[in-house]
């Protein structure tokens, strides 16, 4: 084997990593010794993905766009199987409870609302100043910001082939500018609500806030035994990721067997959301291992919820960087107007809605609640827990969890979602209708959210 440079498969990952290393490490001295940078609550790896975007543009480093992609994609995944591992503490649960069914609504709520507004945008300009523009483009903006840069991608593409110029451009574009607003106006809401004394500082160091037997609870394995402690978390979460990808491609394969067309449909959905069956698989080891350990079949406690969390820290951090360091700019060209329109309309609306929503859905954890799903419904999940973290940094609250099982009530809730990207594009008059039909639907969510909330006050 050839160990030179030459070799570029033997090399390019250290390289990429290496990057994200040097963009995290810069970012942390930056924040450290400017002051600005400091009191402005600006996250680590989001200053280290624009200290990469910047070298990028620039012409000082290349990005290997592929390799930055997976490192997203896997990140989210491995990040929340690391959290869904944690051992509950007890008492944090409580049997009954309809937040996870909540948060769906909230979610697809969320995408209706972003659906209106994203339509009302690209009518009114398809019938001023832009009549060539493709009306159901609006659309793209829950796609974007709701759902992430794959779908985006997908619906993008699938306009593309009807008539939208630049269709599958302009859904990454908008998917690139909500992480954005996630990163940018959240900052900018948390330093808001930071000033106003609604939210405290609470960054402080593990070791501050946890006794010693923090790191090692009563009956869990050895710190030090013939395999390290922090080598069987790891293992346990790359173990319930091999057993992700099975269960996807078994379940694609399965689907595959009785309907290409179902499959084609559905493929796409099961493996852009990966990241929840990895959540449930991990929560069913959690309970196996705790069965166990009830019938004396397993005698020691294996997770260590304090390297978890560390473990899911760090993924969200590489995600985070390799995200927002490999943003395309080019992706936009002559779409400006509306997707300016889009973009600044959709991080207003999204902003006013949740705070209705989230005041009565989560009203024990109101502003964890509130910034983390602004930062999914602009962004992505991994840009909900990276607002969340610099509030909730040891993720105590069941905001980062609500991201998750909500998305999985959402996959339920949304169904319409898809019957209605599919009709505007049929028509103009379609999409008066499916602005109608989203509007309505978005209502019926309400009525749910509050049904639901005022049956827990009442109980």
């Amino acid at each position: 084997m050839d160990y030179s440079a030459a070799n570029h498969a033997l090399w390019n990952v250290i390289v990429q990593m290496g990057l994200i290393a040097g963009a995290i490490m810069l970012a942390n001295l930056l924040r450290q010794k400017i002051p600005f940078i400091r009191r402005s609550l600006m996250p680590v790896a989001v200053l280290g993905g624009f200290l990469l975007l910047i070298a990028r543009y620039l012409h000082l480093v290349r990005i290997d766009q592929l390799l930055m992609e997976m490192l997203v994609y896997h990140g989210i995944a491995l990040g929340f199987i690391a959290m869904s591992l944690r051992v509950p503490e007890e008492g944090g649960r409580r049997k009954g409870d309809l937040t996870g069914l909540k948060s769906g609504a909230v979610i697809v709520s969320s995408y209706m609302v972003q659906g209106v507004v994203g339509l009302l945008v690209t009518l009114l300009l398809a019938y001023t100043v832009k009549p060539g523009l493709f009306k159901a483009a609006g659309l793209l903006l829950p796609m974007g910001y709701g759902q992430g840069p794959g779908q985006a991608n997908n619906v993008g593409s699938s306009y593309e082939a009807l008539g939208f110029t630049g269709g599958r451009s302009f859904g990454l574009a908008v998917a690139a500018a909500g992480y954005l607003v996630a990163c940018i106006v959240g900052v900018v809401i948390l330093n808001v609500l930071s000033r106003r004394g609604k939210i405290g500082a609470t960054r402080s160091s593990a070791a501050e806030q946890h006794p010693a037997d923090f790191f090692q609870s009563r009956d869990e394995i050895p710190i030090s035994d013939s395999i390290d402690k922090l080598s069987v978390q790891i293992a346990m979460v790359l173990l319930v990721y091999l057993l992700t990808y099975l269960a996807a491609w078994g379940l694609t394969s399965g689907i595959a067997a009785l309907s290409e067309g179902l499959a084609a449909t559905l493929n796409t959905l099961i493996w852009g959301f990966n990241f929840i069956i990895g959540a449930a698989l991990a929560m069913l080891v959690r309970v196996l291992l705790q069965r166990g350990r009830k019938t004396g079949v397993i005698l020691r406690q294996y997770q260590n919820n304090y390297l978890l969390n560390r473990i899911s820290g760090f993924f969200f951090d590489i995600m985070i960087v390799a995200g927002i360091g490999s943003i395309n700019l080019e992706d936009i060209r002559g779409l400006w107007l509306p997707f300016v329109l889009l973009v600044i309309c959709g991080a207003i609306v999204t902003w006013v809605h949740l705070r209705i929503v989230c005041r009565k859905v989560y009203p024990d954890y109101y502003y964890e609640g509130l910034i983390s799903m602004y930062g999914m419904l602009t962004g992505t999940i991994s840009s909900g827990v990276l607002l969340l973290r610099e509030i909730d940094p040891e993720l105590k609250t069941p905001a980062a969890n609500n991201l998750v099982v909500g998305s999985s009530f959402g996959i339920v809730l949304g169904a319409p979602v898809l019957i209605l990207v599919g009709m505007a594009p049929r028509s103009d008059v379609m999409c008066w209708v499916v602005m109608g039909l989203a509007a309505a639907y978005a209502a019926l969510l309400y009525l749910l959210i509050f049904k639901l909330t005022g049956r827990k006050a009442g109980r």
